[in-house]
């Protein structure tokens, strides 16, 4: 990923700089609308209204491209998130902000979340790695240990909190795949019906 000073030192410029978020946007909303493979620099300059050229000025090519693509979702999905877990009192309200909260983050962002879904689970690098695999354990490891405060505050009974948290965080993705492939599954309703289920699951 080129850093945010160039080569010489110099900052990058506002116009540089809204000129990668331009390219950003049109690489999200080409993946949500083709998926991963279609995906080409000359489809996304296309859909950008540029040429190829000017994606290679701002990216060493697709994969640093794809790569920002979705971890710029990651982190404006957790900057929505994290305020509204810490306001929540205890653990187990905490677990129910973690739900609600991801899943009406991407129920707002419909586009950017079908680009993240189509790139996490088909981008490989060079090397065959996943390069998110390590967003997705420190998420798992987040949310264990809310889990792990409510077993130490007596909220929830006695379980392994890294399998449960697995648990949750799958029956999640879940429920997002089936609205992934159908925008008419209505989020809240699958939201609370998690809630309850996950209340019922991990509480005393």
């Amino acid at each position: 990923m080129r850093p945010e000073n160039e080569p010489s030192g110099r900052k990058r410029s506002f116009i540089e700089d809204a000129r990668r978020a331009q390219v950003v946007q049109a690489a999200r909303e080409t993946v949500a609308a083709v998926g991963h493979a279609n995906a080409s620099l000359a489809r996304i300059a296309e859909h950008a209204g540029i040429s190829k050229s000017v994606i290679s000025y701002h990216f060493d090519g697709k994969d640093e491209l794809l790569e920002q693509v979705a971890t710029q979702f990651f982190e404006q999905t957790w900057e929505y998130m994290e305020p509204r877990i810490a306001a929540a009192g205890s653990a187990a309200e905490r677990v129910r902000a973690w739900i609600d909260a991801q899943m009406s983050y991407f129920a707002a962002h419909r586009p950017a979340f079908l680009a993240m879904i189509e790139i996490v689970a088909n981008h490989r690098r060079a090397d065959g790695t996943r390069p998110f695999a390590a967003s997705e354990q420190e998420e798992l490891e987040a949310l264990a240990e809310v889990l792990a405060d409510g077993q130490s505050a007596g909220e929830f009974r006695d379980f392994d909190t890294r399998t449960y948290a697995m648990i949750i965080s799958q029956a999640m993705e879940g429920a997002l795949s089936r609205w992934a492939l159908d925008e008419a599954v209505d989020l809240s309703v699958q939201s609370r019906a998690l809630r309850d289920f996950v209340d019922n699951a991990i509480g005393r």
